[in-house]
């Protein structure tokens, strides 16, 4: 595959942007890259057992699936990443000799990728320039060997990818916790880590108050910073069918998403042949950075309803029975400001009265919302404010109505659930202890961004990641690809290069593992694996693919293999079994997490089951007072100098997380490359730039570093004014380390200041 290459700024085409989504072209997208990658039968079985009862979970976007699916039950993004791991493609044994780790880093993400499946595990000594092959035993005695023999276990930062199923996320805390140390960042840290701190303040579970079936019976849904069109397609699905059921839909975001405008679905013949359906009623083009100030105005606008009307607009029985701080949040917003909401939000008097007025009609809300919110240095009161919003009205614990954050990584929601997380409650490390008979460590391990500091500070010495890229999906590239070279052992459990294996401490590993569209087997026979979706339900999947390669283990047993190498002498913990038989890890599931009980039974139904939740089940709230807080949220606008852009990163259509599978992004219009900046026209005639010229992109931030993105092409787009948008990974350069979310400590990679400069 070494013909695939980067593409430079001269290669870039720009075309006008996509006003639909899906259609014909969306199959021809995703069935064309499988039949050539995977051959005609190979891609069949995969993708006809795709999200299917008896078949394999998407490993891409953590959408919950329908009661009734179709055969062809996934999406095109879906697609693109069966495809991507289940390539016949594999990396040959001369590719490490011929590729030293110096050239690696060269090499974009795409080309990484594109050089096939990793199927024997390889080393990196000290003072080599090469991984070599090494035998899997080799492997797990070198990291067993260095474990033991750091100062203390919190010198070692264990990371989770949001992809590892349930029962290797509860194998991995359990080696980590038995290890002695919390030390457990996982990806979620770098997204919805804002949801969960808000969420769980608010209404005490920091997961989605909603089903699947309650898009269908919704009044009116509103989107915030998410699109569905390229992070989640299948929600589009959803969308089309609540519009059916008669539900208005509204879109705030900075740019116009093809998705949101109007969806061709190609299953049906209205998506083949026909117009397709809009999908957004109201389309509210926010500046980055004042989807807080425009829920505060909508909340606003929703008491003064309630004054002029008293008794006929808020939930009084709901509000006064289950919640707090509503006399607290009237007072507050009495004084907000019309004037700063409009310099924040960019909006009108009358797009946010239009919005007010579908929220008081509707009886029954739903607010989504994803990265586009939660990556804010206000992410936290921004989400409490939705959360304000909801409970005006009594829109949560009932049919159609609730809170909706979406999340990203296929199981990304199932890892906390089994404890993937620097923060676990004493309940749960207290269950832990009763299990398994050892005290697992009380303080508080290192999140995402601490776990770089303490690698550039030298107090992590071995970094070890179950799946992920952390080294690309984390700001400050710099100084995060600096802090892992300092380390004395890098460990990446992987099934394709990416630049994280490039990145590498003194001595380097890389465990090759099973995809998730392959057959485990084990010494009990076929194993299958659990995943929580993104809506708290939980069900098998069962990989149904032949493995590329006899020589690959899976995540489970590449774990239970590291914790008999590390841990073996010092537990009585039965970490052998646990390979052999995946029932075993779920019994003890059963008995640590609640909702989990009978979880070996419960897996093998049909559907599954749904974790309880109190607040969208019984209207109980799991907080300290008993019930859901309304809050008070100080609005801080983000001050926009003159000459300056408020920029935004985000991800193309051909793009899962860090995983590039095309340098094309065609609903946006680009084509053979990333190194693109979106402005608005009016900005770029204002900066005296012009489109289509190459500019440097500066960052501004109090400590006065020099970030900065060279030589990217200047892209004319309908964006909100002042507002900017620049791909992620490429992007994470501009943003500090430091410069993190208020409470939840995610990287700040929305509404970043920066200049424009010609690039020489």
């Amino acid at each position: 595959m070494s013909s695939v290459d980067d593409f430079n700024e001269d290669a870039i085409e720009v075309s006008r942007p996509r006003t639909w989504a899906a259609g014909v072209p969306g199959v021809t997208h995703a069935m064309g890259p499988a039949f050539r990658q995977m051959g005609v039968p190979r891609s069949l079985r995969a993708l006809t057992a795709m999200n299917q009862r008896d078949g394999f979970d998407c490993m891409s976007c953590a959408w919950p699936d329908p009661d009734h699916r179709k055969t062809f039950e996934f999406c095109e993004n879906g697609a693109k990443a069966a495809t991507w791991e289940a390539t016949p493609v594999t990396v040959p044994t001369a590719f490490w000799a011929e590729n030293p780790i110096s050239e690696l880093l060269t090499k974009s993400e795409y080309w990484l990728g594109m050089q096939g499946r990793l199927v024997e595990p390889v080393y990196k000594p000290a003072g080599s320039e090469h991984y070599r092959p090494i035998t899997w035993d080799a492997a797990f005695e070198l990291v067993g060997d260095t474990l033991r023999g750091l100062d203390s276990p919190d010198q070692a930062a264990f990371y989770t990818s949001g992809r590892t199923s349930n029962e290797a996320a509860f194998l991995y805390q359990l080696f980590v916790r038995a290890f002695g140390t919390n030390n457990l960042p996982d990806c979620s840290n770098m997204c919805h880590e804002s949801t969960s701190y808000a969420m769980l303040e608010t209404v005490g579970i920091g997961k989605s108050t909603i089903t699947y079936a309650d898009f269908a019976r919704a009044d009116l849904i509103i989107i915030m910073g998410q699109n569905p069109g390229s992070n989640h397609p299948r929600m589009l699905t959803a969308l089309e069918e609540a519009k059916a059921a008669g539900a208005s839909v509204v879109a705030v975001n900075p740019l116009p998403e093809a998705g949101l405008l109007r969806y061709k679905n190609p299953q049906t013949v209205r998506g083949v042949i026909g117009a397709g359906t809009v999908i957004a009623d109201q389309h509210l083009q926010i500046r980055l950075g004042g989807d807080m100030a425009l829920l505060q105005a909508v909340s606003k606008r929703v008491l003064d309803a309630e004054a002029a009307r008293p008794g006929t607009v808020l939930d009084h029985e709901f509000l006064r029975e289950h919640c707090v701080g509503l006399d607290e949040l009237r007072s507050h917003l009495a004084r907000l400001d019309d004037a700063a909401v409009a310099a924040a939000t960019g909006l009108t008097e009358s797009e946010i009265d239009e919005l007010a007025d579908r929220y008081l009609r509707a009886e029954k809300v739903i607010i989504t919302w994803a990265m586009g919110i939660t990556q804010h240095k206000k992410a936290v009161p921004t989400i409490k404010e939705i959360i304000n919003l909801l409970l005006l009205r009594g829109n949560i614990g009932k049919p159609g109505a609730g809170a909706s954050p979406i999340r990203g990584h296929s199981n990304v929601q199932g890892d906390r659930t089994m404890g993937i997380w620097e923060r676990m409650p004493t309940a749960f490390l207290d269950a832990l202890e009763r299990e398994f008979g050892f005290d697992p460590p009380r303080a508080d391990g290192l999140d995402s961004v601490g776990a770089i500091r303490a690698m550039r500070d030298g107090r992590v010495k071995v970094w070890i990641a179950l799946g992920g890229n952390l080294v690309a999906a984390i700001s400050d590239s710099a100084v995060a690809e600096a802090a892992i070279s300092k380390t004395a052992l890098s460990v990446q459990i992987s099934t394709k290069l990416n630049r994280s294996h490039a990145v590498v401490g003194e001595q380097a590993l890389i465990l090759p593992t099973l995809g998730r569209t392959e057959i485990d087997r084990q010494a009990t026979g076929p194993q299958f694996v659990s995943v929580e979706d993104t809506v708290c339900a939980v069900h098998s999947s069962t990989g149904r693919l032949e493995p590329v390669s006899d020589r690959l283990l899976s995540e489970v047993a590449i774990v239970s293999r590291l914790a008999r190498a590390t841990l073996e002498t010092t537990t009585s913990i039965d970490w052998a079994g646990f390979e052999n038989d995946y029932d075993g890890i779920r019994e003890h599931i059963a008995h640590v997490i609640p909702g989990f009980a009978d979880f070996n039974q419960r897996i093998r139904q049909q559907e599954g089951f749904s974790l309880p939740h109190g607040p969208r089940d019984r209207r109980t709230f799991p907080t300290p007072s008993g019930k859901a807080l309304l809050t008070v949220n100080e609005l801080e606008p983000i001050e926009r100098p003159p000459g300056r852009l408020l920029l935004q990163t985000l991800r193309s259509h051909d793009q899962f997380n860090t995983t590039i599978y095309s340098p094309n992004d065609r609903y946006r219009g680009i084509k053979n490359g990333r190194q693109v900046i979106f402005v608005n026209p009016e900005d770029i005639v204002e900066l005296g730039l012009i489109s289509g010229m190459l500019v440097d992109v500066h960052s501004e931030f109090s400590d006065n570093v020099d970030r900065v993105l060279r030589r990217f092409r200047l892209v004319a787009y309908p964006s909100a004014r002042g507002c900017a948008a620049a791909y992620f990974p490429e992007a994470n350069v501009l943003v500090p380390l430091d410069s993190t979310a208020e409470g939840s400590n995610t990287p700040v990679s929305k509404a970043v200041l920066v200049r424009l400069e010609p690039s020489r």
